[in-house]
């Protein structure tokens, strides 16, 4: 099949080239060379900025049987390449998010949740804190000027934490380091609140399942099968390494009133509370059922941490706990644990 990737060599676009690759279709990129410039020098590249109506317009009257939307964040950008590619092109793939979700504190929600909205769907532009307040409405409305453009045709692939070898943002690599550098070692309390994630490489292989079998509406790719929590992840890191990590469990409450941020600070985790109730529990089943798999964890962690010890030692962190804060917020923990023992 001839396969047309918007993007394609940031993290997950080089899984899903690969994977498509590997099964032997035909890949063309279209990105502005930015990126990674160097990747793939076999395929068909096409330079341009998606959201400069000129360049796309190279892709005007050019066939293809999919598209895998990988850089899609506006719905303006997103309707105007759909409406330009729907009159040669079989099938839109959009990557869309679990945050489209309007309501985190339900669990076990699946595709027919309801999404959020923003006052103005149309606001551009946005950075920082602004675009990730907006980011999952966002990319709703992304979702739906896809299927506006190509009704019946499209796939939108709703995934999680997005894991894996060369993930920039750290956001689960954190946890294999960490445990890797060894010491003591802070993990949010209780053990059992359940975290959701998906390896890269699973994901873009159910991409490619989802264009050769013409899978079309909604679908939660998010990970693993069956339910993990953060004591099986922090337990499986320990597992893989030979360092002396030792783990010390910090309640919830104690970790909050230190200022420590879940997700950012302490990555995977959210305490399974409040509007976060459902944050991890996401429907997946509807996937499964059209062929999303999953590696076993181990086999994400080893590969993870393989990756991350080739970084310079003077790798710039995007997520994950300052280790002069926990050294200093453990103190706390152990001193407060003291002073409760001691005889009035």
């Amino acid at each position: 099949m001839n396969i047309l990737i918007l993007g394609g060599t940031g993290f997950l676009g080089p899984h899903t080239v690969n994977a498509a690759v590997a099964r032997k279709h035909t890949v063309t990129l279209f990105n502005r060379g930015k990126t990674n410039p160097g990747l793939f020098p076999d395929l068909e590249k096409i330079l341009g900025d998606r959201k400069d109506p000129q360049a796309i317009k190279q892709l005007a009257g050019r066939k293809f049987d999919a598209v895998v939307d990988t850089s899609g964040y506006y719905p303006r950008h997103v309707k105007m390449t759909a409406e330009l590619l729907a009159p040669n092109v079989k099938q839109y793939v959009f990557v869309s998010t679990i945050s489209v979700y309007a309501d985190n504190s339900r669990p076990n929600a699946d595709e027919t949740a309801p999404v959020g909205t923003l006052p103005d769907p149309n606001v551009e532009d946005l950075r920082g804190a602004a675009f990730m307040q907006a980011y999952g409405p966002l990319k709703a409305y992304c979702e739906q000027a896809a299927e506006t453009a190509m009704p019946g045709r499209v796939a939108n692939i709703r995934p999680g934490l997005i894991v894996g070898p060369d993930d920039p943002t750290d956001r689960f690599t954190y946890w294999p380091a960490r445990l890797d550098r060894g010491g003591e070692v802070l993990c949010p309390a209780p053990a059992s609140t359940p975290i959701q994630y998906i390896d890269a490489r699973d994901l873009a292989e159910f991409i490619v399942t989802t264009i050769e079998n013409g899978h079309v509406g909604v679908y939660n790719a998010v990970g693993p099968r069956h339910e993990h929590t953060i004591g099986d992840l922090v337990h499986a890191c320990r597992a893989a390494t030979t360092s002396d990590a030792k783990l010390t469990w910090v309640d919830t409450a104690f970790v909050l009133e230190q200022g420590i941020q879940p997700w950012m600070e302490l990555p995977v985790w959210v305490p399974a509370d409040g509007d976060s109730a459902g944050f991890a529990t996401v429907n997946r089943d509807k996937a499964v059922s059209v062929g999303l798999k999953f590696r076993p964890l181990a086999e994400t962690i080893r590969d993870t941490l393989a990756w991350s010890r080739t970084r310079p030692a003077d790798h710039r962190w995007g997520a994950g706990l300052a280790a002069d804060k926990e050294k200093r917020v453990l103190e706390a923990w152990h001193s407060r644990a003291q002073s409760s023992t001691q005889p009035s």
